[in-house]
């Protein structure tokens, strides 16, 4: 299977639009930022004319909700008269076990397949699914799956969009409190989450400010902020430190939106990261050292990544992203998984 798909052309009557029901453990709360990309999949969806419900599993429900949810959802996709049922995240897979008649979906997002336990209960509980989807080729590799569908995270570009001016710039960068001459690192998860290797962000950061420079972090995440306020840091940054641990990602959205942003990015080799920044300019990935789990091997992570961030943040210079990675617009992204829908429907 590829990653894309011919679109239909020359037919006076477009394809009928499809009926798709949504059933996510990921789903953004009120101020909240959790499965935002599924929700930004499923506005995609229907600003292509598709109808698309959303049944959230879990979440403010509790961990039980995986299996009791499970008669909700059959009876949810048997009276909705869908065309498909498009599971996100492994563990979503027992929620809608039950279903009968309607092709599924399913997506696999990271740590449904990297986690052990995880990847035991999502090969478990799976049963029959019509398609699997990755948000890269690695992460299918990864899953046993080297030919599966691959659609990866879409960016929105109107709201991922770089300050106009150098002028404008400079404001946001003041709302920050950051002086002129101030090199701003991008933290870009909350630092609390383990699997986003805060630790090695701090150490490369505490390097470099050891070495006199003017070095301060800026993070990213933050409870309750609107997606706005996270447009205006990546405004903000000189470069996005992406420090995840090894095997712990799949295709990380958030260097997506940097690199569409302008924002150079300095990251370790994780997910579809060394095939989105190619050709992009200034940015880097940095392997990790071999063998890896050791303090040593850490710490020469941590001298890689910060000799890496010096010549970035020494150019001042914007990174040449938004162009390069037109492939990710809405539109285009909508389009590939459509044509995996329809792909399984005949």
């Amino acid at each position: 299977m590829s990653e894309s798909f011919a679109t239909a052309g020359g037919s006076a009557d477009p394809p009928p639009s499809l009926r798709i029901l949504a059933v996510t453990n990921l789903w953004p709360s009120p101020g909240g930022f959790r499965g935002v990309f599924v929700k930004d999949q499923v506005d995609s969806l229907r600003a292509a004319g598709h109808h698309v419900d959303v049944e959230v599993v879990a979440q403010s429900r509790g961990k039980s909700d995986y299996l009791t949810a499970a008669t909700r959802v059959r009876a949810r996709a048997a009276a909705g008269g869908y065309d498909v049922v498009h599971v996100h995240y492994g563990l979503t897979a027992l929620a809608s076990r039950l279903v009968k008649g309607t092709p599924r979906v399913l997506s696999l997002y990271g740590s449904d397949v990297n986690e052990p336990w995880q990847r035991r209960i999502t090969r478990a509980t799976t049963g029959t699914v019509a398609a699997t989807i990755y948000p890269s080729r690695r992460l299918a590799v990864a899953a046993g799956d080297p030919d599966g569908f691959v659609v990866p995270n879409a960016v929105d570009f109107d709201l991922f969009t770089p300050p106009a001016t150098a002028p404008d710039r400079e404001k946001i960068r003041a709302s920050f409190g950051i002086a002129p001459g101030d090199q701003v690192v991008l933290f870009g998860a909350l630092p609390e989450n383990q699997v986003k290797g805060y630790d090695v962000f701090r150490a490369v950061v505490d390097r470099l400010a050891s070495d006199g420079r003017p070095v301060r972090e800026l993070v990213l995440a933050e409870a309750g902020q609107d997606r706005d306020a996270v447009v205006r840091k990546f405004a903000a940054a000189d470069a996005l430190l992406l420090t995840s641990r090894r095997g712990t990602e799949s295709g990380p959205l958030v260097v997506k939106e940097a690199a569409v942003m302008g924002l150079p990015v300095v990251t370790v080799d994780v997910g579809d990261t060394p095939e989105i920044l190619d050709g992009v300019s200034p940015s880097t990935v940095v392997p990790f050292p071999d063998p890896w789990g050791t303090a040593e091997a850490t710490d020469a992570l941590v001298a890689d990544l910060a000799a890496a961030l010096v010549p970035v943040l020494d150019a001042r210079q914007r990174a040449d992203g938004r162009e390069r990675l037109r492939r990710l617009e809405p539109d285009a992204v909508t389009a590939t998984l459509v044509d995996v829908y329809r792909t399984v429907l005949s």
